[in-house]
């Protein structure tokens, strides 16, 4: 159930998951496709299982270095992780917010501004 989109800061496609999906959904599908269980990858990534399978059912989050080890672990492309856990947390933060579309209209509209500013 992956759809491919180009990402616009790189030139190379890269493989997504639907946006309505989280990161723990992501992790999960991709262990499950391997045919793994919790206890192997939790060993293999040497954490606690309890929290791999918090992270699977998004009741805790991981921090970006583990973000990036479970791509690696996985052989998936950072950015289709990275994705889903930066949308996890702007959507977690705004979620009961009245004008949250609004709000990330404008918080992406910034995000260009700030880009075009930084470059010399």
């Amino acid at each position: 159930m992956s759809i491919e989109t180009v990402c616009s800061s790189r030139t190379q496609k890269i493989k997504i998951m639907p946006e309505s999906s989280t990161l723990g959904q992501i992790l999960r599908e991709h262990r499950e496709s391997k045919g793994l269980l919790l206890r192997q990858v939790a060993a293999a990534m040497e954490m606690d299982t309890a929290l791999l399978s918090k992270f699977e059912r998004d009741e805790r989050k991981p921090n970006k270095e583990q973000v990036f080890a479970f791509a690696k672990y996985y052989n998936v492309n950072a950015d289709e992780l990275l994705l889903a856990w930066l949308s996890d947390k702007i959507a977690g933060e705004v979620q009961n917010e009245d004008l949250a579309k609004e709000a990330l209209k404008a918080a992406g509209k910034k995000v260009e501004l700030f880009k075009r500013k930084k470059k010399p």
